[in-house]
């Protein structure tokens, strides 16, 4: 890898932190009011393309997270039944899979007291399959928002009054 100046190197892992190319520029050294310019400056250099890449490809390695890992996690949620978690009695069920499990986004337990003695109340909350079933499908290009405008329109000219000379 071709060295980076000090500030490029800065620039590089800043923008690590957040994706901000604006906000990487200001953390990095740059001037806020010229920030948007040089974070876009950065990105189009390829020193710095290649430095962001190798950082980021080091990261995935350390941390474990790739797109596959965060496909399976998405998949997990998206699949998951209710029924494979919580027994009818709104409990948890012994024998649910630890995957499944992670699946829960919130657990809160209530007791009430009253003339007739307590009663609790468990309210099993798992993470939105809606919204992990979109992300999956944008994941596999099955929502396409753009829309195609690009149409063959055949132009026939016929006769010789439509030519010119």
């Amino acid at each position: 890898m071709a060295k980076l100046t000090e500030k490029q190197q800065r620039f590089v892992e800043e923008y690590l932190v957040d994706l901000n190319a604006t906000q990487a520029a200001i953390r990095a050294g740059y001037s806020v009011k010229t920030a948007d310019v040089q974070g876009s400056r950065m990105l189009r250099n390829v020193k710095v393309q290649s430095a962001i890449g190798e950082a980021m490809a080091l990261r995935s390695r350390r941390t474990g997270i790739n797109q596959d890992r965060v496909v399976l996690e998405l998949a997990k949620i998206a699949f998951v039944k209710i029924t494979d978690i919580v027994e009818s009695s709104g409990e948890i069920k012994e024998d649910a899979r630890p995957e499944d499990l992670a699946c829960v986004e919130s657990i809160k337990h209530k007791s009430f007291s009253g003339e007739n003695g307590t009663s609790e109340e468990s309210e099993i909350k798992i993470f939105s399959k809606l919204k992990a079933l979109e992300m999956l499908g944008k994941h596999l290009g099955m929502w396409n928002d753009k829309v195609d405008v690009n149409v063959a329109v055949p132009i026939v000219i016929s006769g010789e009054d439509a030519l010119e000379d």
